[in-house]
């Protein structure tokens, strides 16, 4: 298991991908800033090719697979956003064969998309867990490269490029928010960020449904599987990988607790006040400053809106439970 990340590798990344994602943009949000006393700017992740920031992680580490690799095809286990990146990093390659294989509780938003981009789509049990182990048995079976959700250094990397951006646009940036769910993305950004500024702090925000993130750097190892409560958030919902763990257990300075009515009302603030349609897993970064959980005054402050792919029913839920 390599567990050794540098600045280099996620430069290259950042190249790498150039030609197939979004560098998504920075927004500044006065009415979050006026409430915490911080300049506080989201990073718009959700409006990334697949509406989500995996798609950096996947189209890099597909990237570089070999010839002969990607001619024995491409597998992945996916709650819906790594399938999407997948699929694209598939399309972005040379039209690789990828079969996904998602939880039968995915998102319809998530399934209906990857149905569109041409994968081979296998519907298994209930879980991620249950969808990933279908993938790695049915991966070995036909020698296929199984691509990791965030157990996978390169991954990172590409993940990383976040990071990257974030400081590139936005050089005084003290704070950084990410949401956690396997670890992937806080990874990179960690990586990134500390490697260009040590000062800035790296917050993770995860959901209080599962605190396996946190869990995990309490106790010193990593909790992979993790057997989490129910939640909206379900990118974010499960274990802590032992990559992640091991490259950014000493890079992340706090990980914040949000709960389920949190992270309904950030995702209906950020539409109401910006128009943006966001996930539960990117509303999380914002939902510590809405209900006052973190000072930030006086601070730069980047929210990484890290997905858009909200199931219809629940956003028509939220809607409906929050409009005056």
């Amino acid at each position: 298991m390599r567990t050794q990340l540098g600045l280099l590798p996620i430069y290259q990344a950042q190249q790498r991908i150039a030609p197939f994602v979004r560098r998504t943009p920075l927004l500044a949000d006065a009415g979050l800033s006026a409430r915490t006393g911080g300049q506080v700017w989201l990073k718009l992740e959700c409006q990334q090719v697949t509406g989500s920031f995996k798609a950096r992680g996947a189209v890099n580490r597909v990237g570089l697979l070999s010839e002969a690799e990607k001619a024995r095809g491409i597998v992945t286990g996916s709650a819906g956003n790594h399938g999407l990146g997948v699929a694209l990093a598939a399309r972005a390659w040379g039209d690789v064969v990828a079969d996904i294989f998602v939880p039968t509780t995915a998102p319809t938003t998530k399934v209906n998309k990857l149905q569109q981009m041409g994968v081979r789509l296998h519907r298994v049990g209930d879980t991620y867990e249950d969808a990933h182990q279908a993938a790695e048995e049915y991966a070995r079976a036909r020698g296929a490269t199984y691509i990791q959700a965030y157990d996978d250094v390169d991954v990172v990397a590409g993940q990383g490029t976040l990071g990257l951006e974030i400081l590139a646009d936005l050089p005084q940036t003290d704070v950084v928010l990410v949401p956690i769910g396997g670890g992937g993305m806080i990874a990179g950004v960690a990586t990134a960020v500390k490697g260009i500024n040590p000062t800035c702090r790296v917050i993770g925000v995860q959901p209080e449904a599962s605190p396996a993130a946190l869990l995990s750097l309490r106790d010193g190892r990593p909790y992979d599987p993790y057997d989490h409560a129910p939640t909206i958030a379900d990118g974010l919902a499960g274990g802590f990988g032992a990559v992640p763990f091991h490259l950014a257990a000493a890079l992340i300075d706090e990980v914040v607790l949000v709960s389920e009515t949190a992270m309904r009302h950030a995702i209906y603030d950020l539409l109401d006040r910006h128009q943006l349609v966001v996930e539960p897993s990117g509303a999380a970064a914002v939902a510590p400053l809405l209900s006052g959980q973190l000072d930030v005054a006086g601070r730069t402050v980047v929210c990484i809106l890290s997905g858009g792919n909200i199931a219809t029913a629940l956003l028509r839920d939220i809607l409906a439970e929050f409009t005056p």
